[in-house]
């Protein structure tokens, strides 16, 4: 790793991409064999006060938070408390679907890898409703708030999820969709099985031993520590896109086991130590090494190239490299960690809104340091050939519990996506897979198909299952 070499390069293309979105500040972390080699920040935590980035500033980290409330399950796995193949009923008994749908074959492992079978539901927002209602950046989200009473507890989710009607989308084990609820709820499991609430325990077992002096779940527990970042939202206004602060800090008390921790780049570097280096951060031993390697082992089918482990999503040549990685989106957070367990490399990037391109800025990082052209796509797919005459198979609206809404239309002889507003081309790279560019990125939309051969669904990247609506 030629350090001036990577960092000219790496930088010149950040400073780019950070203005192109307008991104108000992004913090960048790189360590070698556990010693920090590298920081940059990129803008500002805060744009009216001109306040600097450092290496201590506070960010959110969303969904990697995921990964925290995994290392948890193993710690307690470790003890003899549980088992991941345990039932989830088996500490949640309350735990039920609609219409007497079967859940005793459900398991911890199922919710970690987000194989239960269960769609994602609307819960989220209603889960973090009291904290958006006096937020005027509420409005700028798909999240759907004012319908539904506000889930404040794990008895208020698990009575939500009782009460919604829907499919199951297979077997436990063969189909995923990503679900913030099966996080939510593992929050409980660790409850149970812990006799702790589910922050205690994390930062008793793992933000203390791993030296996270900055690590919280509510940005209030820092006190007058100043050096955090402001959160930004995104709206469209007169055609353009605008950039504005939104400082009210979104919170979800049933479900902070998904995604609500708050970190600086310093401590994610202490945390990513444990998957780094077996279990130790320092000579503190956080997990032991065979509970790691089940962490980070593909366990689901994400892509052609991607899995999903525990709370970590595992690619094994990526850019070259295997890569363990999570990412976290929320409004005022885009986040990513990074482990490079051959090479010895750990790294993590935190901006503070959620329209900062996190992928774009993983794929810059790694291809400056394998010495690639930083615009180098991770993966590219080859034509495959179909017949036009089948697009209309896909044709339709989808749409996912959680309220995401996509379309695909056939236009001047092409499928193209509608998401978010924005019209996508679709090209042809599998049967019934179709490669769409987002930022610079290829990814694949997999479309599912019943047993008679009709499209019912498809998914994006393989974690975001969509319904395809019936036609009338």
């Amino acid at each position: 790793m030629k350090t001036l070499g990577w960092t000219e390069s790496f930088e010149e293309y950040m400073k780019k991409i950070t203005e192109d979105a307008k991104v108000p500040g992004t913090s960048v972390g790189l360590a070698k064999e556990g010693e920090l080699v590298y920081h940059q920040g990129f803008g500002y935590r805060d744009v009216e006060t001109k306040a600097g980035i450092t290496l201590d500033t506070v960010f959110g980290i969303g969904s990697i938070t995921k990964s925290f409330t995994c290392v948890a399950i193993m710690q307690l796995q470790e003890a003899g408390k549980l088992s991941v193949h345990d039932p989830i009923v088996k500490y949640i008994p309350e735990f039920r679907l609609k219409g007497g749908k079967s859940v005793e074959n459900i398991t911890i492992h199922h919710f970690m890898t987000h194989s239960s079978g269960v769609p994602a539901l609307p819960s989220l927002g209603y889960a973090m409703k009291r904290s958006m209602l006096d937020d005027p950046a509420a409005g700028e989200v798909e999240y759907d708030i004012y319908n539904h009473a506000s889930i404040d507890t794990y008895t208020d989710l698990l009575d939500y999820i009782a009460s919604f009607d829907f499919e199951l989308l297979g077997l436990p084990g063969t189909e995923l969709a990503y679900n913030n609820d099966a996080y939510g709820l593992l929050g409980l499991v660790i409850e149970r099985g812990s006799g702790l609430p589910y922050e205690q325990y994390v930062k008793k077992h793992i933000l203390e031993p791993a030296g996270m002096k900055h690590s919280v779940f509510l940005v209030e527990e820092l006190g007058d520590y100043a050096n955090l970042a402001t959160c930004y939202a995104n709206r469209v206004a007169d055609g353009a896109h605008e950039v504005y602060a939104a400082p009210i800090w979104w919170d979800a008390p049933a479900m902070r086991a998904a995604g609500f921790l708050k970190a600086s780049v310093r401590d994610m570097l202490s945390y990513t130590e444990i998957f780094r280096n077996d279990g130790l951060v320092g000579k503190e031993r956080i997990l032991s090494a065979k509970s790691v390697e089940q962490m980070i082992s593909p366990h689901v089918k994400l892509g052609s190239n991607q899995y999903y482990g525990y709370g970590l999503i595992i690619h094994p040549n990526y850019h070259g490299i295997r890569l363990i990685e999570h990412s976290g989106g929320i409004k005022g957070v885009a986040a990513q960690m990074l482990i490079m367990k051959e090479t010895g490399i750990t790294a993590t990037i935190l901006n503070n809104t959620m329209s900062a391109p996190i992928g774009t800025m993983m794929s810059g990082l790694v291809c400056s340091l394998q010495s690639l052209p930083v615009d180098t796509l991770a993966y590219t797919y080859p034509q495959y050939d179909i017949d036009e005459g089948r697009f209309p198979e896909y044709v339709g609206k989808y749409k996912a519990h959680a309220g995401i809404g996509m379309t695909v239309e056939v236009e001047e002889g092409n499928l193209v996506l509608t998401m978010n507003k924005a019209k996508i081309p679709l090209r042809s790279v599998e049967e019934d897979g179709f490669a769409l560019n987002v930022a610079g990125n290829e990814n694949v939309v997999r479309f599912t198909r019943d047993f008679q051969g009709n499209v019912i669904r498809m998914s994006l990247g393989g974690m975001v299952p969509l319904i395809k609506e019936k036609a009338r």
